[in-house]
This record gives C-alpha cells, structure tokens and sequence, in this order.
C-alpha cells in the first residue's frame, strides 16, 4: 500500500571522491534531511560498457591515470546542492528530472552518470526514511511489484575484459535455483566456490582471480571451466540442472572485430558462434546467456532467439544499457527475451524504474546486476528484492564489494521472513 507522503526536504548535499573496488576512484553522495537523517549513494563503474551507456564524469589529467572525479565532487557543491536543498520534493522523479534538466544532454555528458545515480540512490533512500518503510517496500511501491528474494548468480569464473586469462567469455556463473531460500542459496555459492578453487588448484596450480572475484585460471577452453564448475558442484553436494544451474556472459563485444567474433585464437563469423551457444546449452544446464553477440550484430540476435529463445534466456545488456525504449525496440525486433538492468548504465534510478516497467510491459525477464567497477553499496539487493526481478548477480561469493549485497539480502530475509524465494525456474 502506498504511503503518505509529504514531501522531502534536504539539508545539504555533499560528494566526495572515493576509490572503488579495482582501485578506481569514484563519487560517493550523501543528503542531509531536514529532520538530520543521512543517506549516502555510490557510483560503480563498468569495465565492459555499451556504446550507449551514459556518460560519466572524469577529470582527465594525470592524477588516477584521468579517472580522477573531483570535478564532479565540485559540481555537486556548486550546482546540484543550490538546485535540491530549500525545496519540497514530492517523488524521487521530481528529483531525477531536475537532475536531467541540469545536465541538458540526454546522457548527462556534462553532470556525468557517476553523479548521477550516486544523488539519485541517496535521494531513494532519503524518501523510503521519509514514509517510513523498508527501500525495499518503497521500490514495490514505486512499481507495484510483489517482492521477492532473488535467485544470486554467482561469478565464479572470469574472463575478457575481467581477467588476464585466454577466455573470450566474461563471465560464468552458477545459479541455486533448487535453494530453500537465499540464506540457503549463498550458502550453496559459498560452497560450490570453495570446491571449485580446489578443483581449479589441483588442475592449473596457482590462481588468479578477476575484478568480480572470479577465479581466472590460465585457459581459454570455455569447456574446461564448465566441467570443472560441474565437478565442483557435485563435490559441493550438489546437482547441477536440479539445484544448480549455469548462466554465460560472453560479453561478445570484447571479441568481435566488426565482422568476425574471435574465441580460441581464431576468428569465426556469427553462425560458427551461434553453434557453439547451442552445443553448449545442449551439454550443460546453461539456462541464460548475456550478450551472446556484439550489440551492432542484431541478425545474429534474432538468430539466437531462434534457435535457443525458447528454453535458454537470451539477455541483453550492452544491447539495452537499462534504457526503456531500446528494451521496447528490442522485444519489437525479438532479439532477446530478457534484460539486464544496472542503474548507473542509464543515470538515475527513475529512468531504471521506467526500464522495469517497459520490460514487465513487453514480456522480458529482468536481472538486476552490479558492475565491475563496485562499492560496499548495497542498493541493487534492495532493488532486485523490491523491483521482485528474480535474478541478480554482484559478483562472486568473495571480496567484500560482492558480498556485501549478498550479506545485505540475507539480512534483509532475517528481518522479513515472509518474503519468498524466487521460482521463476518453474514456469
């Protein structure tokens, strides 16, 4: 049931720069309410990024490589705090739309993403404080969505853009579908991922890990890692296709050429890739693939969906970057039937609420996610709880930045009982 809702005013609006979890640094925001409450929101940042993203905000220069972000801290001194502090803000949109209008470039090429989502995620939490009820109620109620403990995906492998290793996939994940709940689910994770490391160890010897926590073990062979995750799963207790089931990211813009996609040292057009996607599925329990093919390749998308639409979510995300009408345009074409939603892709959390509520609108799954790039921020588990997604992912169950997240949807399964665990998997 929707709150009463009397407007919020803030009393200050502060940034400061922040290194995130490559070393990187980034913006982190915190608002000051009238009645003293205060609420911070961080900015990720993605290694693997779609050529529509918008934009963040960096300094350029020398200090931090150019990556440094102390002109957004300044911004927010000078512009964004004059423009939100000394008014009655109704909604969040009221905010967000401010924000736009700042910015003026339909991107936020100039008041910069990072800036963005970060006063954005403080202003969400400011307003759930102002009616009084959980972030996680206050996103149902925003979207009229019955909330749910996602099911986690977990990196368990890196490759690509995420790890110095041969494998052209980014990512390969395990997912607890057979989970009593999430308690039960990361624990599942936990385990599997302390098999795998033994698996892995006996098999390579020394380890490496990627930027999401995944191990990057010296190999380009996506089937080598596959069976080695399987083994690992059964030495955890588990069976895999009944309580566990594997999700790629191949993240195929990293490996695409224009023409040609390039996977174990040779380049193969769309249809070889395509057949190596449906062997795969075939052979393990594969039930999502993530970028499959480079977002410009839009026939090899509608072949996929073709071929594997029917049992395998086919989900975009560089295709998509969280953007309502290309999620639209998307299931229009039928090149996928899934999104993945990740709001520092589109800037503030209003546009990422209109994503949700275009792809519940056409059909499409949604999986909430993290970045390469993260904080100790653990907004996107209250907006997979909230938005009742299903699916999340936030990296591996390791490294402090990932599991954060999942801690935060254990604690909140501790202080509400009553929400279920996803059963998409049935349908």
């Amino acid at each position: 049931m929707m709150t009463t809702n009397d407007g919020l005013r803030l009393r200050s609006v502060t940034a400061e720069q922040i290194l995130d979890s490559r070393g990187h640094p980034t913006l982190q925001v915190q608002v000051v309410t009238d009645d003293g409450a205060s609420f911070s929101g961080s900015a990720p940042a993605g290694a693997s990024t779609g050529d529509h993203e918008a934009r963040e905000l960096r300094d350029g220069g020398s200090d931090f490589g150019g990556r440094g972000v102390t002109n957004a801290v300044t911004l927010v001194a000078d512009q964004v705090e004059p423009l939100l502090t000394g008014t009655k803000w109704v909604t969040l949109d009221d905010i967000d739309g401010a924000l736009y209008r700042l910015d003026g470039t339909g991107r936020f090429a100039k008041i910069g993403a990072n800036t963005a989502v970060a006063v954005s995620i403080a202003c969400a939490r400011a307003f759930a404080h102002q009616q009084r009820i959980p972030l996680h109620e206050w996103i149902s109620d925003q979207l009229g969505t019955t909330p749910v403990m996602p099911v986690p995906h977990f990196n368990v492998v890196n490759g690509g853009a995420h790890a110095a290793n041969g494998l052209a996939f980014q990512e390969f994940l395990v997912a607890p579908t057979g989970a009593r709940d999430i308690s039960d689910a990361v624990q599942m994770g936990a385990e599997i991922y302390a098999a795998l490391e033994a698996e892995l160890r006996s098999r390579f010897g020394s380890l490496g890990v990627g930027d999401e926590g995944g191990f990057a073990p010296d190999t380009d062979d996506e089937n080598q890692v596959l069976d080695t995750i399987m083994r690992s799963i059964e030495r955890a207790g588990l069976t895999p296709g009944l309580n566990v089931r594997l999700a790629l990211d191949a993240a195929a813009n990293s490996f695409y050429d224009g023409k040609y996609y390039r996977l174990h040292g040779r380049w193969r057009s769309a249809d070889d890739l395509l057949a190596r996607y449906v062997d795969l599925a075939a052979n393990y329990p594969i039930w999502s693939i993530e970028d499959p093919f480079d977002e410009s390749d839009r026939n090899a998308w509608h072949d996929i969906m073709d071929r594997l639409g029917d049992r395998v979510q086919i989900l975009g995300d560089d295709i998509f970057v969280t953007d309502a009408a290309r999620i639209r345009a998307g299931a229009k074409e039928e090149i996928a039937n899934a999104a993945l939603i990740k709001p520092n892709q589109i800037g503030t959390v209003t546009q990422t609420f209109e994503a949700l509520r275009t792809a519940r609108e056409v059909g499409f799954r949604t999986m909430i996610s993290h970045r390469s790039g993260e904080t100790l921020d653990t907004f996107i588990a209250d907006l997979a709880v909230g938005a009742g997604t299903g699916q999340i992912k936030a990296g591996a169950p390791a490294r402090g930045e990932r599991v954060a997240k999942y801690n935060r949807l254990t604690r909140l399964h501790k202080l509400y009982p009553q929400l279920g665990y996803a059963q998409w998997w049935t349908d």
